[in-house]
């Protein structure tokens, strides 16, 4: 798997368990959901991923997109 593919893996997951935990337990979770979207626009326009960069020093393949 590569270095594209878990930072989308991530992402979407803690997206979904955001909305879910807003659903059910305190709105206040939305702020993560905010958060990970922010973070994933930012990364589209600069290439700069804090996850991709922790997976790539444990030795994961890069994908197109953090080479």
């Amino acid at each position: 798997m590569t270095i594209d593919r878990i930072v989308l893996a991530v992402a979407g997951s803690l997206i979904l368990i955001s909305v879910l935990l807003a659903v059910f337990h305190d709105q206040r979770w939305l702020w993560l959901t905010a958060f990970v979207g922010a973070n994933m626009l930012q990364s589209a326009f600069t290439g700069f991923c804090p996850l991709a960069i922790l997976l790539k020093k444990l030795g994961k393949r890069p994908g197109p997109a953090f080479e």
